[in-house]
């Protein structure tokens, strides 16, 4: 009688070889057969060290579309990726898949940063073409980390390593983005390293503040809310600007504490303010991806004892956009708990009138970028003349950013702008400026104590 081992199909060691070194949905070399490679490469090249790259690619916006089509539709895109990169490589370089949406090459002949940058271009054109899903068509961008032997290192590890590197800067600066490994490059990740480790101390520590900008009525000057902005001192650093700080908690995945850290602050504060003030609060694109961020909001709000109706988040469109309907679900649940919804930076967005008939808003930011010209330059005042009319008539309420100038805030109320915001009627203050702030401003209505 035979064993039931000897019932399975024979399979030949060079075939045992070649599955190790394939990956199975694409039919590329994965990441041993990359590892070979590089160093069959480097061996050859040891006596007179010719350069040659390695590059990694990773597929920016990928993961939001596999959630939104599912499992299949990714995988489809991915052998469609695969497909385009056999295609469109040079005679002698050796494309593979590195990992989930990240493929990986070597370039033999590119000796030198230009060559590697004119490559990227070539594949990131490539791969810009629409990919078909059968009853739709989705558009991918990538991004892409090079780098060359000897130079950004001698070893499979350390040359894979400089190309993480240089693709994680690429990431940092937004989608389509090509970076050469070099050594300020080095030193650049290195010191956002040492900030992002900063940072996380200071969020353990409670050490992040929060500052408050006054939101006011233009007809009179009255104060509405205050919008809550992150304002953070290193002992060591320094003043860091959020600017830099937020976008890099929201990479390095930390951005959730950090917001859940300053929105607790902001609602302590606002529980001392005249309760008819509401507070302003930015959300990340990170958190309107994540599917527990609207319950996360309304169990600080209920720590804090803070009614969800005073509190107004304001999110941009680059951020509902990157995951949509997980967005869309975040917003109509926190609205039914009364906290409202402001589309911020309004007008700067590609198709922001899409938004406002997809999404449901409260409030309309319009863009300091058209507020700050809007005595020197028409058309951004026909521009906010525009936005304010289609807010009236969308029963929005809408707020101007960036008002600096007595002539800035004459002309907004002249167009009929309900509300902004700015320093003519207010820098960024400390809490206990803003209790001082209103006590020179609405003193009948301060709470007892404040």
């Amino acid at each position: 009688m035979r064993s039931a081992g000897t019932l399975l199909p024979q399979v030949t060691q060079n075939e045992l070889q070649a599955m190790a070194y394939s990956d199975p949905l694409t039919g590329l070399g994965n990441r041993y057969r990359l590892r070979d490679k590089v160093r069959l490469l480097a061996a050859e090249r040891a006596q007179d060290p010719a350069p040659f790259t390695i590059c990694i690619a990773n597929l920016d916006g990928f993961k939001p579309i596999n959630d939104l089509f599912g499992a299949d539709a990714g995988d489809e895109i991915l052998c469609q990726v695969a497909h385009r990169l056999r295609a469109c490589v040079p005679d002698g370089a050796t494309v593979t898949r590195h990992d989930g949406d990240e493929f990986a090459f070597v370039f033999p002949l590119v000796f030198e940063r230009l060559g590697a940058e004119r490559m990227g271009q070539m594949i990131r054109d490539v791969l810009s073409a629409p990919y078909d899903l059968g009853d739709r068509n989705v558009r991918l961008s990538a991004s892409f980390g090079f780098a060359i032997y000897p130079f950004a290192g001698e070893e499979f590890e350390d040359l894979v390593k400089s190309a993480e590197t240089a693709l994680y800067r690429s990431k940092r600066r937004g989608r389509g983005q090509i970076t050469v490994y070099s050594r300020e490059i080095a030193q650049e990740m290195k010191q956002a390293t040492q900030l992002e480790q900063a940072l996380r101390t200071a969020v353990i520590a409670d050490a992040v503040d929060v500052h408050f900008q006054p939101i006011v009525r233009l007809g009179d000057g009255a104060v509405l809310g205050f919008e809550a902005l992150a304002r953070w001192i290193d002992p060591d650093l320094g003043f860091v600007s959020p600017s830099v700080f937020v976008p890099l908690a929201e990479e390095r995945g930390f951005i959730d504490a950090l917001s859940e850290t300053l929105l607790r602050k902001a609602a302590e504060a606002a529980l001392s303010w005249p309760s008819d003030l509401f507070l302003s609060f930015n959300l990340s694109s990170a958190q309107l991806m994540d599917p527990g961020t609207a319950d996360a909001i309304l169990s600080t709000l209920a720590r804090v004892d803070l009614d969800p109706r005073r509190l107004e988040l304001e999110i941009t469109e680059t951020a509902v956009m990157t995951s949509a309907d997980t967005a869309h679900r975040i917003i109509t649940d926190l609205r039914a708990k009364g906290v409202k919804i402001a589309l911020d930076d309004f007008g700067t967005g590609q198709s922001s009138l899409g938004r406002l008939r997809d999404f449901t808003f409260d409030k309309v930011k319009i863009d300091r970028a058209f507020v700050s010209r809007i005595t020197t330059d028409r058309a951004s005042e026909h521009i906010v003349k525009a936005i304010i009319a289609m807010c009236e008539g969308l029963d929005l309420q809408v707020v101007a950013e960036g008002i600096e100038e007595y002539a800035d805030a004459e002309k907004l109320k002249a167009l009929g702008c309900p509300m902004g915001q700015g320093y003519y009627y207010g820098k960024p203050m400390t809490g206990a400026a803003t209790h001082r702030y209103l006590q020179e401003h609405r003193p009948a209505l301060m709470v007892e104590g404040a």
